[in-house]
């Protein structure tokens, strides 16, 4: 059996964002056209929501965008916080402390989380389980067994508060700590009769989402949820999958985050196992109980664990002492623009094709320095004019 408290808890930062900081960040997150990537390029840029929120205009026109960009209404972003207040949520943003840093490692992390319940879960090591939402009864009592003894070992256990092995995975680590990633807002439940559940991990443990409350998820939002699951957690574990289960998403997720795949064996004859099976013979680690995850996991996470950081220019620290962004919202900085910025935007536009890219590829093919691509990339983007594929990989975007 696993032994208790095997991995500890990191100190939870207290700083946070002013309320004018937190509505103009809010603010940009919902401005036409700014994503992930653009939001923490516009942020780095200017060095503060309120300096970015200004410069959009500009910055689109020079893009190339036919009309002014729309700019979220201040009483819009009012409205939003007051809502997630009502629901006993709070907001999250990438550059306060606080933000999850396994979350925060990942490629284009969503720049903001509504969060309720334990805020200090958020940054301790985490595992997540999933599986199918038509499970055996073997499978629920796995996911069970599972989620009890990692959480007895001090690992936060995440899923998605779906049906089958996520529901056993939550009640089985309430009282040692668990994470509900949801797709919709936080004050939507599915399946309904998940309510009461929904209600005491957000009160017990945490609920945690990128949606604004009232938001209804859509079927693309699912992928989504599931990415963010395999984000938080050093590792994934699957129990009884099918072929065409929506868990495999997870996995794959995990897999191009360089997170670990565990797999809990199923039956050969069993459809609910034949996902989890093939995750086998394609890599996945083999695991029959949890002192196998444990065993995996723990060199990692005493290796990596709080003592990492993301890179000069993002916004997340894994340090174990509290999050500081390295570019603090500030009102007072001013906007760098460079004179020969057209120029720039039409040498990048020359470089790009519908096949993605790296910047650096197009740094080196146009001769600019690396800061001018993206300040370009940035304008491009704001116009509409660019797709982003992750690992700062850019192409055209389709007419």
């Amino acid at each position: 059996m696993p032994k208790p408290e095997l991995f500890s808890p990191a100190p939870l930062p207290i700083a946070a964002l002013s309320d004018a900081e937190r509505l103009a960040c809010l603010r940009l997150i919902r401005s036409e056209n700014v994503g992930p990537v653009t939001f923490r390029e516009l942020i780095n840029h200017f060095g503060g929501a309120q300096n970015a929120l200004d410069a959009l205009p500009e910055l689109s026109r020079r893009g190339g965008f036919g009309r002014p960009v729309r700019v979220c209404p201040a009483p819009d972003a009012e409205r939003e916080l007051e809502n997630a207040r009502r629901c006993g949520a709070i907001s999250l943003f990438t550059i306060e402390p606080g933000y999850p840093a396994m979350l925060a490692r990942i490629d284009a992390p969503p720049p903001m989380l509504y969060v309720k319940g334990r805020l200090e879960l958020l940054n301790k090591p985490a595992v997540a389980i999933v599986g199918s939402r038509q499970c055996s009864a073997a499978g629920t009592q796995l996911a069970q067994r599972f989620a009890h003894d990692l959480g007895k070992s001090g690992l936060v256990v995440v899923s998605g508060l779906a049906r089958g092995i996520d529901r056993a995975a939550h009640e089985a680590s309430l009282a040692s700590g668990t994470i509900a990633v949801l797709a919709g807002g936080l004050d939507w439940i599915y399946p309904r009769e998940h309510a009461d559940l929904q209600r005491v991990i957000g009160e017990q443990g945490c609920l945690l989402t990128d949606r604004p409350p009232g938001f209804n998820p859509r079927e693309k939002d699912f992928p989504r949820r599931n990415r963010f699951i395999a984000g938080l957690s050093y590792g994934v574990v699957i129990v009884e999958a099918a072929l065409r289960s929506g868990t495999l998403t997870t996995a794959r997720y995990a897999n191009d985050l360089g997170r670990e795949v565990f797999a809990v064996p199923g039956h050969p004859l069993d459809p609910r196992a034949e996902g989890t099976n093939r995750l086998i013979k394609q890599g996945a680690t083999l695991v029959t109980d949890a002192e196998d995850v444990i065993e995996t996991l723990q060199p990692i996470i005493g290796q990596q664990a709080f003592r990492e950081t993301v890179g000069e220019t993002d916004f997340a620290s894994a340090s174990e002492t509290p999050r500081t962004s390295p570019h603090p919202i500030s009102p007072t900085v001013a906007v760098r623009r460079k004179p020969d910025g057209l120029a720039d935007i039409s040498a990048v536009l020359a470089a790009l094709s519908p096949a993605p890219i790296a910047v650096d590829a197009i740094a080196r093919g146009t001769g600019l320095a690396i800061q001018s691509v993206q300040i370009a990339l940035l304008e491009l983007d704001l116009a509409g004019r660019i797709e982003r594929h992750g690992l700062s990989l850019v192409s055209l975007k389709a007419p």
